[in-house]
């Protein structure tokens, strides 16, 4: 495990950035100073299309590796290309200033909040009146500036839709106060809390953060816990990253047999809502329909088979006539739907339609064929 995450570290490290990458000077009104911003954008990015947008706090330590994963995800994982904006913070302990927190309250100092809002109310807008971003936010930080992240919970609505928290220096009562905001949250929220296995001082509030956000039971929240045993401050952060946002973005890989199993077996839904919900998900978080895939296709297909759920296989149908208008698919699923309904008549013509299109994956004109001969040998037609 340990070599496979070097060697991950050391690929992304690799990876060409210059090309797409560019560094400049920020004025900021709310901090009354200037400030070093990079911004990675896709080297494909069009404004037809919409792209998550990712604050990367600690740039200097962060920036790279995001953008590494980042590129690395949308060309071999077939996840979304995106926006990446890192705000460079060690130069003269800014990191400490911009994040600080009181003490007693353990609210934001005064430069904290100003911090806050050059994020909220100038940065991010700068952002989304430049090109076309989508609604899924995401902030990544690292020790102070990790716990900087989760004061925008405590907003009505989280500004930020995924959070990815890497060993958190934790400010007063946070270890409570974030269970207590991600449970009363009506939005979806994907929050990753990251930690390495060296002993510290705020190791033991971080395992009581995961205890307690662990106890909720609240659909639109996705949490998850890594703690690293092998990693030190320096490497947590390639260890972490990649799994997080492997996570985070989870929805466009194809349904998993894990997920196959635990999830739409086990559902009491119908096998289509599974499809359904899970795309529409995908363009209300991040702005765009996904394209179909195959393989969700399948998946949903054997789930109907499986549950005896075969009135889902009317919609599956439609849709696959749409998304596959030049195979059999569709119309073999409409036929066995029809089959299924005790209308042998309908299903008779539907195999027909079925045999003369592409064969596609399993699905052979053979197989149409023996339907369509079963169902003459039948009922006589």
């Amino acid at each position: 495990m340990k070599r496979l995450l070097a060697a991950m570290a050391a690929f992304f490290c690799l990876l060409p950035l210059a090309a797409q990458v560019k560094q400049e000077i920020f004025e900021s009104f709310k901090l009354q100073e200037r400030r070093d911003v990079s911004y990675y954008i896709p080297e494909s990015y069009t404004p037809d299309k919409q792209y998550p947008l990712v604050i990367v706090l600690d740039a200097e330590r962060l920036f790279d590796q995001v953008v590494a994963v980042s590129k690395y995800h949308s060309k071999y994982q077939g996840m979304p290309e995106t926006l990446i904006v890192g705000i460079h913070q060690e130069k003269d302990d800014l990191r400490w200033y911009d994040c600080a927190f009181e003490e007693d309250s353990g609210l934001p100092s005064d430069k904290g909040k100003a911090f806050y809002e050059f994020i909220g109310l100038e940065l991010i807008p700068y952002m989304v009146s430049a090109y076309n971003v989508a609604p899924f936010k995401m902030i990544v930080g690292y020790d102070i500036t990790a716990n900087f992240g989760n004061f925008y919970l405590f907003k009505e609505a989280s500004l930020f839709h995924g959070f990815i928290s890497i060993s958190p220096f934790l400010a007063p009562e946070m270890e409570t106060r974030v269970p207590m905001r991600l449970a009363e949250l009506d939005q979806q929220i994907f929050y990753h809390l990251i930690a390495e296995g060296a002993p510290g001082k705020d190791l033991e509030r971080i395992k009581a953060m995961d205890a307690g956000i662990g106890q909720i039971k609240r659909e639109g929240l996705h949490y998850y816990f890594d703690l690293y045993p092998e990693a030190d401050d320096i490497s947590i952060g390639a260890y972490g990253i990649s799994q997080a946002w492997d996570r985070t973005f989870s929805l466009f890989k194809p349904i998993s047999p894990r997920e196959y199993r635990e999830n739409i077996l086990t559902s009491e839904e119908p096998v289509f809502s599974y499809l359904e919900n899970r795309y529409n998900t995908i363009e209300s978080l991040f702005g765009f329909r996904k394209s179909v895939d195959l393989d969700d296709v399948l998946a949903i297909y054997a789930g109907c088979r499986k549950k005896g759920d075969f009135e889902s296989l009317k919609p599956l149908s439609d849709l696959c006539k749409e998304a596959f208008p030049e195979t059999m698919l569709g119309f073999y699923f409409e036929g066995e739907y029809y089959e299924e309904l005790g209308e042998p008549k309908k299903a008779l013509r539907t195999f027909e339609k079925a045999f003369g299109m592409e064969e596609i994956d399993f699905l052979t004109k053979e197989m149409a064929l023996e339907k369509m001969d079963a169902l003459k040998a039948d009922f006589g037609f």
